[in-house]
């Protein structure tokens, strides 16, 4: 089967790009989650909002700065607080410059702050960095259909390393636990609009996108001018038969998977500080002491009947001991107030027994 002229010129450079944008759209989805959680638990837990507040702002904050640097603005001040950031150039620059620095700002959030986190994985994954060629497409690699597969096949190798990696992490190992922090302080703060402290203006996915659709709308020419580049980017590669225009797109597909793993995680523990507080008194310590104790007491236990599958087992048991007593303690408290009301109604009909 041969590859058609207007597949190879016209549709294939439009392929991973439709796939990133996927991605990119998912990811929105998934931030719109994390603040809807957050503000649940904003009444009674509002310096940890605040804190995933500033984190949200300092990624903005660095992002909008790196679209100065790039451009060659320079930067003049920079200020980051808890409800407001502000990065201010040095040199005003207006046109494409200017541009390319809302670029930074409004996308930049969605895959600069990942990049710091594939740079850790690439030292601590053993596989999953390889761009996948199906031996099926190797004759239509440069169709729409033979990039598609492609971009498809190099996330879902790299997501299988990088689950098989979490999976498999050792917490009492230095790297891997500092992974997983800064993989929780990424997908609580990668939110390129945020809870600010007082509501202002209604910010969600549809304010992102508003935001992004007029830095499009504004300068049209400044967006054909990137898919021309694209395009010959594309066409480059297809002479030198390379694989350098899909790489590019499937690095972008791997940040997308890195923070959208990342805020789940953070959503994971966003919804476990809300499901604790419908846990009454000091009962809650019980559920975030079970989380260190149930890993290092199963750790012990493993090291001295060693097996296979120690870290993943020890992960595994970790979160089902979380979830049992969570359970529990929730449970007792919905018991105790069954009983509570049950008294209370036997009571009233037992007074109206006596009255009658």
């Amino acid at each position: 089967m041969e590859a058609s002229s207007i597949d190879i010129i016209v549709f294939a450079p439009l392929a991973p790009i439709l796939g990133v944008l996927l991605f990119w759209f998912i990811q929105l989805v998934f931030i719109e989650s994390e603040k809807y959680l957050l503000s649940k638990i904003r009444s009674k837990h509002e310096p940890f909002v605040r804190f995933t507040n500033f984190l949200g702002i300092l990624f903005q904050t660095i992002c909008h700065a790196l679209g100065y640097t790039v451009t060659k603005s320079g930067i003049s001040n920079f200020y980051i607080g808890v409800d407001y950031g502000k990065v201010a150039p040095k040199k005003e620059k207006k046109g494409i410059f200017e541009w390319i620095s809302n670029v930074f700002l409004f996308i930049g959030p969605f895959f600069i702050p990942a990049f710091l986190l594939l740079i850790c994985l690439y030292f601590l994954m053993t596989s999953g960095f390889e761009i996948v060629t199906p031996s099926q497409v190797l004759d239509l690699k440069y169709t729409f259909g033979g990039q598609i597969t492609i971009f498809g096949a190099s996330l879902y190798t790299f997501t299988t390393g990088f689950f098989n990696f979490l999976v498999n992490i050792d917490l009492l190992h230095p790297a891997h636990f500092g992974f997983l922090l800064l993989m929780i302080f990424l997908g609580m703060g990668i939110r390129p609009s945020y809870i600010a402290m007082e509501k202002m203006e209604k910010v969600d996915m549809l304010y992102d996108l508003k935001n992004i659709r007029n830095l499009i709308i504004n300068r049209p020419l400044y967006l054909i001018i990137l898919f021309t580049i694209a395009y010959i980017f594309f066409y480059v590669s297809f002479w030198l038969e390379q694989n350098w225009y899909i790489a590019f797109f499937v690095i972008l597909g791997w940040l997308s998977i890195i923070s959208l793993l990342s805020i789940f995680i953070a959503d994971m523990i966003i919804l476990l500080i809300k499901t604790t507080d419908d846990i009454p008194g000091g009962w809650k310590i019980f559920t975030y002491a079970t989380l260190p104790f149930s890993y290092i007491i199963t750790r012990v236990i493993f090291f001295y009947i060693p097996t296979d599958f120690t870290k993943p087992v020890s992960i595994m048991i970790l979160i089902l001991s979380t979830t049992i007593v969570t359970y529990i303690l929730v449970k007792r408290k919905s018991n105790k107030f069954k009983t509570k009301r049950d008294i209370k109604l036997l009571k009233k009909k037992s007074k109206g027994e006596k009255n009658g």
